[in-house]
């Protein structure tokens, strides 16, 4: 299994374009998938990138939906599918991040690549560690408490 592992900061160039971490290159290639898919995420101020293997998931999730009949169907579709952008690969293993997306996530020189397993998130470097310093908090207020963790 491909995972997404680490932490890593890159340039975003003055046309918005940023070099992906080979690593992650590696892992999306492996998925088949000749960029990768950007969203906004929901409740942070990030994108989330993932590959095939996200929408596998997603089309799993979705089978037991009749897309033409199912309000749950629709629903889930739009929130993972219909945000969803396919962002391509340059010869230089970099792509272009829409000027929306940039303008989400606060990204201005800098790009901050942050694994999590099956998807990736990109942040602005300076705004993440408030939300990594919130998350730990949470997983040990969750261990602790004996919850899934």
């Amino acid at each position: 299994m491909h995972r997404f592992v680490s932490q890593t900061v890159n340039k975003l160039d003055t046309k918005g374009r940023v070099s992906v971490p080979a690593q992650f290159r590696q892992v999306l290639a492996a998925q088949q998938t000749d960029g990768f898919y950007c969203e906004k995420a929901v409740g942070d101020p990030a994108l989330n990138g993932f590959g095939e293997a996200g929408f596998a998931d997603a089309d799993e999730r979705l089978r037991q939906f009749n897309p033409l009949l199912s309000k749950k169907y629709k629903t889930q579709a739009t929130a993972i599918f219909a945000r969803a952008r396919l962002l391509s690969f340059d010869d230089e293993g970099r792509v272009r991040l829409p000027d929306d997306f940039i303008a989400y996530a606060g990204i201005s020189d800098r790009v901050l690549f942050v694994g999590l397993d099956r998807i990736f998130e990109i942040w602005n470097p300076e705004a993440y560690p408030t939300a990594e310093a919130a998350r730990l908090e949470e997983a040990l207020r969750l261990y602790e408490a004996g919850e899934p963790t």
